[in-house]
C-alpha cells in the first residue's frame, strides 16, 4: 500500500493534535506535532532570557536548538526532546502558549522549523499537524484536512485542559490568549494560517474523537486508493 503524506491545519484548540495522532495510530504512520516543535524553541528563549523581537539574538539562539521526538511505548505517544531533555510538560505551561504564537511568526524560527519538517516527511507514511502545513511544509501533501469548531468550544476544550494542572487558571484567560493566537497566527507575514485551496473541512464541534477520525480515515483511504 502506498504512503502519503497527511497535513492537518487549523486553529489552537481545535482538536488537531488529538485528530492527528489518533489517525496516524490508526494508519502506522508516523506523527509528527509540529506545535510541540514551536513551544520547545519558545521554551529554550523563554529558558534563556532571549528577546524575541531581536531578530539577530533569536537567529544565533536557534543555532543551539536541537528538536527530536522520542517514542515512549508506555504511552504510546512521542515525545518532545530540546537538546536531549523531555520537555513534553514544560511546553504546555500557559507561560510558553501566551508567548509561542508571536515566537512562531519569527521568519528565522520559521525557516528552521519547516526545513526540520520537511526533512522528517522524506520517508512519507506522516501525518503532521500545524498552521501552515499543507500551504508551506507539504503543500504536495496528498490529503490536506483543515479542523475547526466553535470558538465557545475551543475555549472550554483549553480551558478543561489547563485547569488540570492550574487550578488558578480562569476561563476569561483561557479565551484571551485563544483570541490573541488566533490573531497572530492568521496576520503574521511568513506562513499565517489559512486554508489550502484543496483541503477538506472538518467541523469538530459536535463530534465526537472516534466520529472525526472515521471521517479523517475515509478520506485517507480515498486518497490512498485512488
Amino acid at each position: 500500500m502506498k504512503k502519503i503524506i497527511i497535513a492537518i491545519d487549523g486553529y489552537s484548540s481545535c482538536g488537531k493534535s488529538t485528530l492527528a495522532r489518533a489517525l496516524a495510530k490508526k494508519m502506522h504512520y508516523v506523527f509528527i506535532d509540529s506545535g510541540a516543535m514551536y513551544r520547545a524553541i519558545t521554551l529554550y528563549l523563554i529558558q534563556h532570557k532571549i528577546k524575541i523581537h531581536h531578530e539577530i539574538e533569536v537567529a544565533n539562539a536557534l543555532k543551539n536548538v536541537h528538536l527530536a521526538f522520542e517514542f515512549y511505548p508506555e504511552t504510546e505517544q512521542n515525545n518532545m526532546l530540546l537538546n536531549g531533555v523531555n520537555v513534553e510538560a514544560e511546553i504546555r505551561d500557559m507561560a510558553v502558549s501566551a508567548k509561542v504564537s508571536e515566537v512562531a511568526a519569527i521568519p528565522s524560527v520559521r525557516k528552521f522549523a519547516v526545513a526540520q519538517q520537511q526533512q522528517m516527511g522524506k520517508l512519507r507514511g506522516i501525518v503532521m499537524d500545524g498552521r501552515d502545513i499543507g500551504t508551506t511544509v507539504f503543500p504536495q501533501a496528498e490529503l490536506k484536512i483543515f479542523v475547526t469548531a466553535d470558538p465557545a468550544v475551543r475555549v472550554e476544550r483549553r480551558f478543561k485542559e489547563l485547569f488540570e494542572k492550574n487550578k488558578n487558571i480562569t476561563i476569561e484567560e483561557v479565551k484571551a490568549n485563544l483570541e490573541m493566537r488566533d490573531y497572530i497566527d492568521t496576520n503574521r507575514s511568513e506562513s499565517p494560517l489559512r486554508k489550502a485551496n484543496e483541503a477538506k473541512e472538518l467541523n469538530n464541534s459536535h463530534l465526537s474523537r472516534e466520529e472525526q477520525l472515521n471521517i479523517a480515515y475515509k478520506w485517507a483511504m480515498e486518497k490512498i486508493n485512488a
